[in-house]
């Protein structure tokens, strides 16, 4: 299997970034605990990890090809499972999601990110975020304006959770991590 290290120095070699790569970092935190949640614990961590670290690798420097290009990079070394979930990261594409892999994924890449916004704005950042704030701001269409709501729904949907319980579970898996992200607040 790719080493964690291997997908980190291809990602700054594709991401140059730095708010791409704190994003690739956070949602793979995310799918590191989802994996443990909606996985097999152990089993699935890395491959999990690697999924979230790399689901957008390609994406700054080819936005047209993504995700063709990391795709066909995991491809090419053997790593099919994590390649078929960022083939599928987006519902628009129509690639049909066969395993917890591909579901968590699509579940955790655009809530991550939203969640994220949503600490920029707030004096203590994720230390006291909570799923309703964070439902509110969703049903703001101006707020992360680019964060597709209708992939968040479906994402855990996919899941079979509820929306307020996976949003809570993006959350905690954020917060212990939240100075490394960025994630904690205007301290305002």
């Amino acid at each position: 299997m790719l080493s964690r290290e291997e997908a980190w120095e291809l990602l700054c070699e594709w991401t140059p970034g730095e708010a791409l790569r704190r994003h690739a970092r956070s949602v793979e935190l995310v799918m590191r605990a989802a994996a443990d949640r909606y996985g097999a614990g152990d089993a699935d961590r890395k491959r999990f990890g690697l999924a979230g670290l790399l689901h957008d690798a390609d994406y700054e420097t080819w936005p047209e090809e993504h995700p063709s290009r990391i795709v066909a990079w995991l491809r090419e070394r053997g790593e099919e499972e994590v390649a078929h979930a960022i083939s599928a990261h987006y519902t628009g594409w129509g690639v049909a999601y066969e395993t917890v892999l591909d579901k968590a994924l699509l579940a955790c890449d655009e809530l991550t990110g939203f969640i994220g916004a949503c600490c920029l704005l707030r004096p203590n950042g994720i230390a006291d975020l909570t799923a309703k704030s964070v439902k509110k701001r969703l049903k703001d269409k101006r707020f992360a304006a680019k964060v597709e709501r209708p992939e968040v729904r479906a994402g855990a949907e996919l899941l079979g959770v509820e929306l307020d319980e996976h949003i809570t579970f993006v959350i905690e898996a954020l917060r212990p991590h939240a100075a490394e992200l960025g994630l904690e607040g205007t301290g305002a």
